[in-house]
């Protein structure tokens, strides 16, 4: 599986160069209209080649990431996913009322996060130790706010509300509630056999 951060760091590259074509294209634009000698119609054509380069680019970003972005599949299908944990998650007051003190999950698990929030329009995200997200998503009142995750790596997780609620919802943070365990040995030995 692709990790978020894999992905982010290839994206930013792609997004330079679609921001280089972009001021390319705009360049070629006012170069169109404020030159003092006309420019000949042949000049449309050099125009006209770098717009479609940037749909082009655009459109094969997006169909690129469709298929390596993990998530994007899973939130498609997220019905028919068989998952292996499912955590209820209560939200209100600027609270988190978690199923667990601490949710622990193995490596390799497909885990299903159902959010409920009682008041407000929450965000619920889960943070590394090194603050970046690995995913998030908005919870709205009185709506199904599920969330389906893969975990492939081991290590504690904090979560954190990542949509404004107001100026409390800065301090909606559980530190380490969630714990991926490294896969048992007697997994790994049952893999290689």
């Amino acid at each position: 599986m692709i990790d978020s951060i894999d992905v982010f760091s290839l994206l930013k590259v792609v997004y330079v160069i679609y921001v280089a074509i972009v001021f390319s294209l705009i360049g070629m634009f006012t170069l169109g209209l404020t030159a003092k000698k006309k420019i000949s119609p042949g000049f449309t054509i050099p125009f006209y080649a770098w717009l479609t380069l940037l749909v082009c680019v655009g459109v094969g970003l997006h169909l690129y990431t469709y298929h390596k972005i993990p998530w994007v599949k899973w939130d498609i299908s997220r019905n028919s996913i068989k998952v292996d944990k499912q955590f209820d998650i209560a939200m209100a007051n600027y609270e988190y009322k978690l199923p667990e003190k601490q949710m622990v999950i193995q490596k390799g698990d497909t885990v299903r996060f159902n959010v409920e929030s009682k008041d407000l329009t929450y965000g619920f995200g889960l943070f590394r130790d090194d603050g970046t997200m690995v995913f998030q998503m908005q919870v709205v009142p009185g709506q199904k706010n599920d969330l389906v995750w893969k975990f492939d790596k081991p290590g504690n997780f904090s979560v954190r509300s990542t949509e404004y609620s107001g100026p409390r919802g800065a301090d909606l943070l559980a530190k380490n509630v969630v714990t991926v365990l490294p896969e048992p040995a007697v997994a790994q030995n049952n893999r290689t056999m």
